[in-house]
């Protein structure tokens, strides 16, 4: 039986101007019978790499997620299968990784699993500067390639530039991510308002809601809810080769023609018809999220990590659908799970991401809406839950995924969270906002020799 302790507690790292405060971080150890400590222990205080009985597994999964659970699964099979071996899992925010993974990767006491963002901007960079162990040996001989297939496997592979999309694997997605709308049954039946089935009803609905007084869309732009709209408006008329070039620096982009003026165009209209609410600069993913929970809006665009949560705490008939009419969704692989170089018990980490890509730890994923990436429809038994994975899988089939919008060049996420809310406010125009995007690009570019 498990039990846990939670602690949380503000520690600041060294390393002079480099120093940044990890806030509300949670440790949390998970010992097999034995009960559950919480030991940030440490010159990062944030727990040391383990002694010869213990693995340490950094990650930012939330509490209670698909993902989360799934990593529980796999702990309890670790530990099953290396009687001896406990499993210390420190619990901390995905800010706090990804603006200190460098820094964190430098010491000795670095953990041996750690989650880290995807893409050319974060993993891709790690990778670069030889933070990151090289999995790819592992791949084969472990039959990872057999789980993570096709396009999946593009964002953990990354060349000696950390460019991702070819190259050596330095990293393992574990789970499947997807845009989608989620919508109050109760608010659509109530203002007699038809669940949208394709782009002319979507805009009708919008309409409909807004002209009652109801804005339709629960959004923020204080994170990542523009964001995520903005995007979806791009590969919604996007080829494949238009993506590739701009997530894998292959071909130029060119942000002041389609699809990219079109998408700054449609989401500057949505906000101007007021589909969207006011003052979104000030508002954050959680209460986004939290304002939809409550009932007070009809829509929420977000990512399908959150399916869980709607499933636990919506008081109302709900469900989803994916942007219609898109050629592309947006979308693909969770986070990666990676080794770091200087990782104490690098076999036992392999063993460890081994069992979070198993059956059971799947299974877990799979019956929670966490999108598994070995899916078994027999393992899930909720019918929303089940249409849910069977649209994630359908779509991967048809290689229909568009990956997200922040990994191509460091620091992209930053700017387009601070421009989008400068459309949000009215401060920036569509057409400014193609271009200051255009040239942050086109200089990330350089920096990298593409």
């Amino acid at each position: 039986m498990f039990t846990r302790r939670t602690a949380s507690r503000r520690r600041t790292l060294r390393h002079g101007a480099l120093a940044t405060a990890l806030t509300a971080l949670a440790a949390l150890t998970l010992g097999g019978c034995g009960g559950v400590g919480s030991d940030l222990r440490g010159s990062l205080g944030l727990g040391r790499g383990g002694d010869d009985h213990t693995l340490t597994v950094w990650q930012f999964e939330t509490k209670g997620s698909a993902a989360y659970d799934g990593f529980l699964t796999a702990v309890r099979a670790f530990e099953r299968d290396h009687p001896g071996i406990r499993v210390e899992v420190v619990t901390q925010g995905f800010d706090s990784i990804r603006r200190n993974a460098k820094m964190l990767l430098t010491g000795d006491d670095v953990p041996d699993v750690m989650e880290i963002n995807k893409g050319s901007s974060d993993g891709g960079q790690l990778a670069a500067q030889g933070l990151l162990t090289d999995l790819t040996p592992q791949v084969g001989a472990r039959g990872w390639d057999d789980v993570v297939t096709g396009s999946m496997q593009n964002l953990a592979r990354y060349d000696k530039d950390g460019i991702a999309g070819s190259g050596r694997w330095f990293g393992i997605p574990t789970s499947g991510q997807q845009f989608t709308f989620f919508y109050n049954k109760d608010l659509f039946a109530k203002a007699g308002v038809p669940v949208p089935h394709d782009a002319a009803s979507l805009m009708s609905a919008l309409r409909a809601f807004t002209a009652k007084g109801q804005v339709p869309v629960s959004s923020n732009a204080g994170e990542f809810g523009l964001l995520q709209l903005w995007y979806q408006f791009v590969v919604a008329h996007a080829d494949r080769r238009q993506v590739d070039d701009y997530l894998f620096l292959r071909g130029r982009t060119d942000f002041t023609a389609p699809p990219w003026s079109t998408a700054s165009r449609e989401l500057v209209r949505w906000l101007r018809a007021g589909h969207l609410g006011t003052k979104l600069g000030g508002l954050t993913q959680n209460q986004m999220e939290t304002a939809f929970l409550a009932g007070k809006y009809p829509l929420m665009a977000d990512n399908s990590p959150v399916f869980s949560t709607v499933g636990r705490s919506a008081d109302f008939d709900w469900g989803t659908f994916a942007f219609p009419g898109a050629q592309l969704t947006e979308g693909l692989t969770g986070q990666l799970l990676s080794v770091p170089a200087r990782a104490r018990h690098k076999d036992l980490a392999y063993d460890f991401i081994s069992d979070v890509l198993a059956k059971p730890a799947q299974d877990t994923v799979g019956r929670e809406g966490g999108l598994p990436l070995r899916s078994d429809p027999a393992a899930i038994t909720d019918p929303r839950t089940r249409r849910f994975t069977a649209q994630f899988d359908a779509l991967k089939k048809r290689d229909a995924f568009a990956y997200f919008p922040d990994y191509p060049v460091t620091g992209l996420l930053e700017f387009l969270e601070s421009r989008l809310q400068g459309l949000a406010s009215g401060d920036v125009s569509a057409s400014r906002f193609d271009r200051e995007l255009q040239a942050f690009y086109d200089d990330g570019r350089a920096r990298l020799g593409r």
